[in-house]
């Protein structure tokens, strides 16, 4: 794994609640731990564990990816923004803030269902926004 990839580890964590009749438990893990061959997740309630086919594998590598190439842009999007057009004018928005304080779903094919994994991101700096 490279230094880039360990230095994002801890601050991407995707979840989804546990599709055990009755559970839905939130299951959590590193998005960054998908790149690792025997990867599963594990309800902590249940204890279900769940193995991710080669498709979703690499939807979620290439979401990792993009978490990636957001981090390496992250000094430009210091610079840009969101504008949003209301009465009177217009709102700009800084699109660091929409990254850190919007949540982040993608919808995947996890078996027989349409699964909603959640994506949590933490800004770089400790700083940010603080």
């Amino acid at each position: 794994m490279s230094n880039e990839m360990n230095a994002l580890a801890a601050k991407a964590q995707i979840d989804f609640h546990c599709l055990e009749d009755g559970c839905m438990e939130v299951v959590k893990f590193n998005l960054a731990d998908i790149t690792a061959r025997d990867f599963q997740a594990v309800c902590p309630k249940c204890h279900r564990a769940y193995q991710l086919d080669d498709a979703l594998k690499d939807k979620l590598t290439r979401m990792l990816e993009l978490v990636q190439s957001i981090r390496r842009a992250e000094d430009i999007l210091g610079d840009a923004m969101v504008s949003v057009n209301v009465a009177g004018g217009d709102v700009k928005i800084p699109y660091v803030l929409l990254l850190t304080r919007l949540n982040t779903l993608i919808t995947l094919d996890f078996g027989d269902k349409k699964v909603d994994f959640h994506l949590w991101i933490e800004p770089a700096s400790q700083d940010t926004f603080r």
